[in-house]
């Protein structure tokens, strides 16, 4: 079994900023891909960004220049620095991770839960 933790999500002022870890744990291995979704009111799941096990990093255009990307591939985690933040930003920020658990011939894609992202005044 897998297990995603996200963490690092609150409250903000436009302006600020907010640093979010997803570490993941149990039986994953030959972690491909890692990456952040968000889901704001109203608005279907956005893709936010994602790094390679290489280090290639791609950003969706409305963060582009404010939020960072990184993982330490040899603990599994991820991290997302989001800096300048605007209310626009407030939504549910979601980890995701391709890669294969145990001994599982394929690769899949496991989720985290989720963590709260609210920016205001």
């Amino acid at each position: 079994q897998v297990q995603l933790v996200e963490s690092g999500g609150g409250l903000v002022q436009p302006g600020g900023s907010l640093r979010l870890s997803c570490a993941a744990s149990g039986s994953i291995r030959s972690i491909r891909v890692m990456g952040w979704y968000r889901q704001a009111p109203g608005k279907q799941r956005e893709l936010v960004a994602t790094i390679t096990s290489r280090g290639t990093t791609n950003y969706a255009d409305s963060v582009k220049g404010r939020f960072t990307i990184s993982r330490d591939n040899a603990n599994n985690t991820a991290y997302l620095q989001m800096n300048s933040l605007k209310p626009e930003d407030t939504a549910v920020y979601t980890c995701n991770v391709n890669g294969r658990s145990g001994s599982d011939f394929y690769t899949r894609d496991y989720w985290g839960q989720g963590t709260q992202v609210t920016v205001s005044s």
